[in-house]
């Protein structure tokens, strides 16, 4: 598995890059992940790592914090685990294909925007048409608020959000 690190307030020693790179080898065997992005560093006295897989059109996603870096390293890595495992057992139980077609969808470039305000940062990402309960899980997955996908009912850009009362909701283009 081909790991990239990156590290803020901190250097990274080699026995923390080969016990990182030991605890996600075993990715590599349960699912044949060919990279992981791995960022590690300080802040206030805490130490604090996210790791990053892509797996079959999915990110799994997890974040650990405290200060002990290797306990944070086992932490993120059952976390993990435990995503990688709700993730299968999910696609399972609805007896669905994990590999689908992957359709490459960019973000537009943002060339027009107030020259006193431009954007903080840009991101651009592929996604696949999927359904709405698998954007779900996927947000949820990487933890996030909202999730913009391409619906695979109707081929149209959604977005999913989480409410404050903790439901979801679905943004749908008028046509």
């Amino acid at each position: 598995m081909k790991l990239t690190f990156k590290a803020r307030n901190m250097e990274i020693s080699e026995a923390l890059r080969d016990y990182v790179d030991k605890r996600l080898s075993k990715f590599d065997k349960l699912i044949g992940a060919e990279d992981a992005s791995v960022a590690m560093s300080i802040i206030r006295g805490r130490n604090r790592i996210e790791v990053t897989i892509p797996y079959n059109g999915v990110t799994i996603r997890g974040e650990e914090e405290g200060y002990d870096m290797y306990a944070c390293i086992d932490n993120v890595t059952d976390k993990l685990e435990n995503q990688l495992h709700k993730y299968r057992t999910r696609l399972i139980r609805r007896s669905r294909v994990a590999a689908a077609r992957e359709a490459a969808a960019s973000v537009p470039e943002i060339s027009n925007y107030i020259e006193d305000e431009p954007p903080v940062r840009i991101k651009s990402y592929t996604t696949k048409p999927m359904p709405i309960d698998e954007a779900v899980m996927q947000m949820n997955l990487l933890g996030h608020n909202f999730f913009v996908f391409i619906n695979d009912q109707d081929q149209a850009v959604n977005v999913i959000y989480r409410r404050k009362d903790g439901d979801y909701g679905l943004l749908v283009p008028e046509k």
